[in-house]
């Protein structure tokens, strides 16, 4: 079983843990039924409206790249990629609406949840939100290659794209106070870890490496 097969498995896990974990999580229990519901603000919530956001642009990018190359390993892989963080953006999303959240907070920055900006004082560069995301730019270069220089850029890009969504789900795994999230968030590490290990191997396949 590939590492990228076993994401996808855990992925799915999670999704059935959600059905009864997350309604006890999030109603109440051993402290005489209090409500645990998170609020707007609380990490929770920041968690689960950003990495919907990450995860919505890792699921462009695989899409992207299926379309311009006909590598078995690499189309498999975003394939997995595409798949796994399509299924747990839903999950997210349905946390927020059965809090009772929006899905959005244009008057909360990206990552305040985490006690840091998401980019620097001069606002986002060229569209990229957060860390690890993929400008604009880059995303025009990536649909406009083909073969072996998309498979290249697609790694890469994706590569950078992992490490800044491991960093974000440490941060949920830390501060959440829902513990199937911090479960998600801590399966999310374990699996984009060992995916950027997968990505290392491959471009190493095609003599480059990730980028500094």
């Amino acid at each position: 079983m590939t590492r990228t097969h076993r994401a996808a498995i855990t992925a799915v896990v999670l999704a059935l843990l959600f059905a009864g974990a997350a309604t006890v999580a999030s109603a109440g229990g051993g402290d005489g039924g209090a409500p645990r519901t998170p609020t707007e603000r609380s990490a929770d919530a920041g968690f689960a409206r950003d990495m919907s956001v990450h995860h919505q642009q890792a699921v462009e990018m695989s899409f992207i790249v299926r379309d311009r190359t006909r590598d078995d390993e690499v189309r498999r892989l975003a394939y997995d990629i595409a798949n796994t963080q399509a299924n747990q953006r839903g999950m997210m999303l349905g946390w927020l609406d059965m809090w009772g959240l929006p899905k959005v907070a244009p008057d909360s920055e990206p990552m305040a949840w985490m006690g840091m900006p998401s980019h620097g004082t001069s606002g986002p560069v060229d569209g990229a939100v957060m860390p690890g995301m993929a400008t604009r730019t880059e995303l025009e270069r990536l649909r406009g290659a083909s073969g072996r220089q998309a498979e290249i850029l697609y790694l890469q890009l994706m590569t950078d794209h992992h490490k800044g969504g491991v960093h974000m789900a440490r941060g949920c795994a830390e501060r959440c106070g829902t513990e199937v999230e911090r479960r998600l968030a801590q399966g999310m590490v374990d699996a984009q870890e060992s995916e950027i290990t997968l990505m290392a191997d491959l471009l190493r396949k095609r003599g480059a490496a990730p980028r500094a």
